[in-house]
């Protein structure tokens, strides 16, 4: 039987106009971001006020893991995807096949990894982190319970991007959706109506996560419409691998360096803030009930870049490069009227928004609103990097998204950190955020203007009725 299956899902992508291609895969997309924030949001709120600051405090320390997820499903899952969707704009349905099949197989071997190796090294990992040992209370058992989800989480959010590449935007958002629609339902039941504490959150969003890998079990072995996934398709090979990691290396790296700046933060806060009037868990506490306020704001832009993945790769790989231009510009334009509207938001109602993590501490709203004017000054800008970012990657250019994220956070923002606190104390943590976005945001810039013009030149060169050239 031939593995080429209906290939209507990415002929759709080079045909249909642009504008309602991205908001038919960007929507799903967005939609699964918010609802995956919402439920982040939640918990955090479930466990400010059942537990206090403290909890708050532990699920930021435990907070570098769930980027670690992030990073290796990206790594797989959106480096897989760009390079399905490049295969299968150039007409190459087994090497798309073999793609989808070695991706998997990473995921799942990577999310075993980490789970174990969080779990065997769990105190030390807590304390690099930056937890105090009044923090450990809650952050031990809340990790413990989490690591055993770790794989499930990779799975499920890798296999996402391959879905919505194989032109499923919708059954991409149902696998985040069945996951955050049960912890909604179950965190508040664990918590409260059982007294299971912070382990009742963690469970919820470990069970969750079993359910979504699932459900994109089901569509991986089911549904799956532009090639037959088959088991050959699984067995490892090095020139896969390669292809894999190139394209989701940028976005991986981005949330590696996530991750060491988490760390970096996490313990400058822990170390200026004892040395401050809030104190080490105050700060940690405000930058944890921030760092989920952030995300849930720019999970729009987060899902315009993912839903516009499948768009780029596509019509990059069959060569119509205006199609590629026209969805960078509108996809950026979207995205920066979103960070505005963010950006607006938490410089008006700071003290609102806080309010809803339920803290009676008059030091936790001093510094998380300080927190929030400054350290996320430079919003309404943020929508720009993400978009570049995910640009590159799917036209086969990871060096350059890599780059563009080990500049902002490698070179300004972990340096910052390290520094501005000397002469500034805690608050020196605080401006090396919108000193590193302000710089590294002209670099984006510049980047982005330079592809287009190079593209624009490929366009000219083609023959108008080149085959390849027009659909």
């Amino acid at each position: 039987m031939s593995s080429v299956k209906t290939n209507q899902g990415n002929n759709m992508l080079g045909t249909q106009p642009i504008p309602g291609m991205i908001w038919k895969f960007a929507l799903p997309a967005i939609i699964s971001a918010m609802t995956n924030q919402v439920y982040n949001l939640i918990a955090q709120v479930y466990i400010g006020w059942s537990v206090g600051d403290l909890g708050i405090a532990a699920t930021n320390v435990a907070f570098p893991l769930a980027i670690l997820i992030t990073a290796l499903s990206a790594l797989f899952g959106m480096g897989g995807a760009a390079k399905f969707g490049l295969y299968m704009g150039q007409g190459k349905p087994e090497e798309a096949r073999q793609t989808i099949g070695n991706a998997l197989v990473l995921m799942v071997v990577s999310g075993l990894a980490v789970g174990i190796g969080a779990t065997v090294f769990l105190r030390p990992l807590l304390y690099t982190f930056g937890a105090t040992e009044a923090i450990m209370t809650y952050a031990i058992p809340y990790t413990l319970i989490t690591n055993i989800g770790i794989p499930f989480g990779v799975l499920a959010v890798g296999a996402s991007y391959l879905i919505r590449a194989d032109g499923s935007p919708s059954f991409s958002m149902l696998v985040v959706l069945s996951g955050v629609i049960f912890n909604l339902i179950a965190a508040p039941v664990f918590l409260f109506g059982l007294e299971m504490g912070i382990g009742g959150v963690a469970l919820a969003t470990t069970l969750g996560q079993m359910l979504s890998s699932a459900v994109a079990i089901y569509y991986l072995r089911v549904k799956f419409k532009s090639v037959s996934l088959k088991r050959e398709g699984m067995q490892l090979q090095g020139a896969v691998i390669k292809g894999v990691c190139a394209l989701g290396s940028a976005a991986f790296f981005t949330h590696l360096a996530a991750v060491a700046v988490q760390i970096v933060q996490s313990n400058a806060l822990r170390y200026y803030g004892a040395q401050s009037i809030y104190g080490s868990e105050v700060t940690l506490a405000s930058a944890g009930a921030v760092i989920k306020v952030m995300a849930f704001l720019m999970s729009v832009v987060i899902g315009i870049s993912l839903g516009c993945q499948p768009i780029f790769s596509y019509n990059y790989g069959r060569k119509r490069y205006d199609r590629v231009k026209e969805a960078y510009k509108l996809a950026v334009s979207y995205a920066t009227i979103v960070s505005v509207i963010a950006f607006l938001c938490i410089q008006i109602f700071p003290r609102p928004i806080l309010s809803i993590f339920g803290s009676t501490n008059p030091l936790f709203y001093d510094f998380a609103v300080q927190y929030m004017h400054i350290y996320l000054f430079m919003t309404f800008a943020n929508g720009i990097q993400p978009v570049t970012s995910t640009f590159f990657s799917s036209i086969g250019k990871a060096r350059i998204g890599f780059w563009m994220s080990l500049v902002r956070q490698v070179l300004l923002l972990m340096p910052l950190l390290l520094i501005l606190p000397i002469f500034w104390g805690i608050k020196g943590v605080l401006w090396a955020g919108p000193l590193a976005d302000g710089i590294a945001v002209v670099l984006v810039i510049l980047f982005a203007a330079r592809e287009m013009r190079i593209m624009t030149g490929l366009q000219l060169k083609q023959v108008p009725d080149a085959g390849i050239a027009k659909e």
